[in-house]
């Protein structure tokens, strides 16, 4: 799995604190840039995340790339309707080279049940390609693909989203290959904006465990 921050919001942690104040300024936001420094900075953001009003962390965003994970992956992370995604075309593009396929690491540790998984992905394959060479359109020759299936992804989420995402995603009862690429992303986005995320992560981070069958396990950060 490969996750790489590409773009952000320039200074992020500074856009958002603006936004925040103009709400209750009389004075604009060019006078506002000059007044703000780190340690005012920090502490409007600080009291804008324990009192709950997020809707200006919304001024700011990160764009992510993501590749070698699974179809599997996808389908949960388009959950997450505020954001935009770019994703690799199964419709467009003709695997002529293979299939990257992404293997449970529960799999990974039984020999015989990992040999029957790459049989059976391999069959996938060969039919795919089949079908391909048959002149069947690659948007059609698709359906035999598995779950398993490797995608690339370009998305992007406000600091709102992202902090939303991270406190279901980043969970130890979220699914294994979500929440990796979730903590992943979480790390990333701390090192740029380290005021913002601070309490970024599952609710056990901040408020303390909300899930109906709880873990028992305490949160591990970017494992």
């Amino acid at each position: 799995m490969l996750v790489k921050l590409l773009k952000w919001t320039k200074e992020p942690e500074k856009t958002c604190a603006i936004a925040g104040r103009l709400c209750y300024s009389s004075v604009g936001v060019e006078e506002l840039d000059k007044k703000l420094d780190e340690h005012k900075i920090k502490d409007i953001l600080i009291k804008i995340v324990k009192s709950g009003h997020l809707s200006v962390l919304e001024h700011a965003s990160f764009t992510f790339a993501i590749e070698g994970v699974s179809r599997a992956l996808l389908a949960q992370l388009t959950r997450h309707r505020i954001a935009s995604f770019s994703v690799q075309s199964q419709r467009y593009v003709k695997f002529k080279n293979g299939i990257d396929c992404v293997v449970p690491p529960i799999i990974k540790k039984n020999k015989e049940l990992l040999k029957e998984y790459q049989e059976f992905l391999k069959t996938s394959e060969k039919y795919y390609e089949k079908l391909l060479n048959a002149e069947i359109p690659a948007e059609d020759a698709r359906y035999v693909l598995p779950n398993a299936a490797s995608t690339k992804i370009v998305l992007t989420m406000n600091v709102r989203e992202l902090r939303h995402f991270f406190a279901l995603r980043c969970c130890n009862r979220a699914q294994w290959e979500i929440r990796d690429m979730s903590c992943r992303m979480l790390k990333l986005a701390k090192e740029i904006a380290p005021i913002l995320f601070e309490t970024a992560g599952p609710d056990c981070v901040s408020v303390g465990c909300t899930e109906t069958m709880p873990c028992n396990n305490p949160w591990k950060k970017f494992k």
